[in-house]
C-alpha cells in the first residue's frame, strides 16, 4: 500500500489538474503497487478538500456496472465516486466545454433515494423498496489522469472520471414503469452514435444501488434518504467536442438535451 505522504500528493496533483483542466501521468506507472485501497483513500482526501472548500456533495456514481463500459475500458469491477451540487444540470443547459477534460457522454439513469440504505446484506428488493423515483440522465465523464493504459486504480483515484450529471424532467417510481427495459438512444449533432437498454446494467439498473450499499457497509457508512445515486452507463462512452448538442431520447422517460460551449 502506498504511503500516507504518497496519498496526499496524489490528491493534491488531481485537485490542481482539475482547476487547471490538465491531465497527469497515470497511478500506476509511477506506483505499480498501489491497490484499490489506496485509490480510494486518495478520491477520500480529494472529497474532504472539497468538502472543506464548501462543495456540497449531493449523492453518489457508479461506475462500470455494463459489459459495454467493461469492454470499453477493459476493467471488469464496478467503482464509485462522489457527486457535487455544481456538477448538477437540468436538461436544456449549455454546459462549459472547458471545465473538463477527455469529454464523454455516457446514458443513465439516476435514482434519488426516500429511506438510507445500508448493507451488508442489501439486495435490490430492499435498493427498489428505498427508492423515491427513478430520473434519466446523462454523465459527463471528466478524467485527469491518461487515458491510455489506465487501471481501476487510477479510474477510483480520478472520482472514477465523474464530471456531471444532466438530469431530465420525466419522474418515475419504481413500480410504475419496467426500469429494466428504459431505452437510450444517444446523438450529436443530429446522428444516432449509441444505443442501449437499462437492462445492461447489471439485469437491473437498480443493483448497482444495493452493490453500493453492501460496499458502504465495509467502511460502517450508508447511503442517506434523499441522496442521487447514478446507476451506471448501458452505453460505451461518446466523445463530445466544443459546439456539440447531445441529445438522448429515453423513450416514456422523456428526452435530455445539452450544448456544449
Amino acid at each position: 500500500m502506498l504511503s500516507p505522504d504518497a496519498i496526499e500528493q496524489i490528491a493534491d496533483e488531481l485537485a490542481t489538474a482539475e482547476q487547471s483542466r490538465t491531465v497527469i501521468p497515470r497511478i500506476t506507472s509511477r506506483f505499480p503497487d498501489a491497490t484499490i485501497e489506496d485509490s480510494y483513500a486518495i478520491q477520500g482526501i480529494w472529497r474532504d478538500k472539497n468538502l472543506a472548500a464548501g462543495r456540497r456533495l449531493v449523492g453518489r456514481k457508479i461506475g462500470l456496472t455494463s459489459k459495454a463500459m467493461q469492454q470499453a475500458t477493459g476493467i471488469t469491477e464496478p467503482d464509485y465516486g462522489v457527486m457535487f451540487d455544481d456538477t448538477v444540470y437540468a436538461s436544456g443547459s449549455d454546459i462549459p466545454f472547458d471545465d473538463f477534460s477527455n469529454v464523454r457522454i455516457e446514458v443513465e439513469l439516476a435514482f434519488v433515494l426516500k429511506a438510507p440504505l445500508e448493507g451488508p446484506d442489501c439486495t435490490l428488493d430492499d435498493a427498489l423498496a428505498a427508492i423515491d423515483y427513478a430520473v434519466p440522465a446523462l454523465e459527463v465523464l471528466n478524467s485527469h489522469i491518461e487515458l491510455e493504459g489506465r487501471t481501476i486504480v487510477d479510474t477510483i483515484s480520478d472520482n472514477a472520471a465523474y464530471g456531471a450529471m444532466v438530469l431530465g424532467d420525466v419522474r418515475k417510481r419504481p413500480d410504475e414503469i419496467d426500469l429494466r427495459w428504459v431505452p437510450g438512444v444517444l446523438s450529436r449533432n443530429g446522428e444516432i452514435e449509441e444505443t442501449g437498454v437499462a437492462a445492461g446494467v447489471l439485469g437491473h439498473p437498480a443493483t448497482g444501488v444495493a452493490w453500493l450499499a453492501n460496499k458502504f457497509h465495509q467502511h460502517d457508512a450508508r447511503l442517506e434518504a434523499g441522496e442521487i445515486i447514478l446507476a451506471g452507463s448501458f452505453t460505451r462512452p461518446m466523445w463530445v467536442h466544443r459546439g456539440d448538442t447531445v441529445l438522448c431520447d429515453y423513450r416514456e422517460m422523456g428526452t435530455i438535451e445539452c450544448r456544449f460551449l
